[in-house]
């Protein structure tokens, strides 16, 4: 990745392609996400699972929930990857790339806050370091994630939308369809999105040249200490 001073391109999201935030209907071209000289220690997930896992058959997944009203989020957690972080909102630079979280904070998650808000209908983009150069940061494991896999965000309104896997690509650039992996996957539906770089590091030109895309649906709601507001976790069936 690249080093934390190389100016211009510091921290661009999505290196050489376009995508579409459909909430603002506007196209914006990013880069990859860069945070250090090279791969940390024990970096193996992101340099070494190329192919891209998908949607497994067999795999059974719950039926969505309806969507939420929307709130801003404040953490995420993936219990089988042993992510719990802090979310933080994120703007674009000057290039209209989604800025990912500070460099001096690589266990801290950026969310995109011009895009959907985690919960509401449509995807919610969340984004984090693979690496600092020297040690993992928060989405080091994220390529480990499988489908039905569960993903909760805590929100500002003290709800949590719980996220259910059903989708995981390491996606090199040739391979890579921005509305098909930023689009919604189904209609009416509350999804997320889970971005870092992957693939094979480059020591020529200090970067990944894939990103690992792992995308969920909202399947479920509960208040922030688990428990719905009618005392009782919800899980209601699909959306109306």
């Amino acid at each position: 990745m690249d080093a934390p001073d190389r100016t211009p391109g510091r921290g661009r999201l999505l290196a050489g392609v376009t995508w579409a935030v459909l909430l603002l209907g506007l196209w914006l071209r990013g880069r990859g996400i860069t945070n250090g000289p090279g791969p940390g220690a024990g970096s193996g997930p992101a340099a070494g699972d190329i192919a891209a896992v998908g949607r497994p058959l067999g795999v059974p997944l719950p039926p969505p929930h309806r969507p939420m009203d929307g709130a801003a989020p404040t953490r995420v957690t993936v219990p089988s990857i042993g992510v719990d972080a802090p979310v933080i909102p994120r703007g674009l630079d000057g290039d209209a790339a989604i800025e990912p979280p500070p460099f001096d904070t690589p266990q801290t998650v950026g969310w995109y806050e011009d895009g959907t808000r985690p919960g509401a209908r449509g995807p919610a983009l969340l984004v984090g370091h693979v690496d600092t150069g020297i040690r993992p940061a928060v989405f080091h494991g994220l390529s480990a994630t499988r489908p039905g896999a569960e993903v909760e965000v805590t929100r500002t309104d003290g709800t949590v939308a719980v996220f259910t896997v059903d989708d995981v690509q390491v996606l090199t650039r040739a391979r890579f369809d921005a509305h098909r992996e930023y689009g919604p996957r189904g209609d009416g539906r509350a999804e997320l999105r889970l971005i870092t770089c992957g693939g094979t590091y480059d020591r020529t030109s200090h970067a990944y040249d894939a990103n690992v895309v792992v995308s969920a649906c909202l399947t479920g709601a509960s208040a922030a200490d688990g428990h719905g507001r009618d005392g009782a976790a919800t899980r209601p069936t699909a959306p109306p």
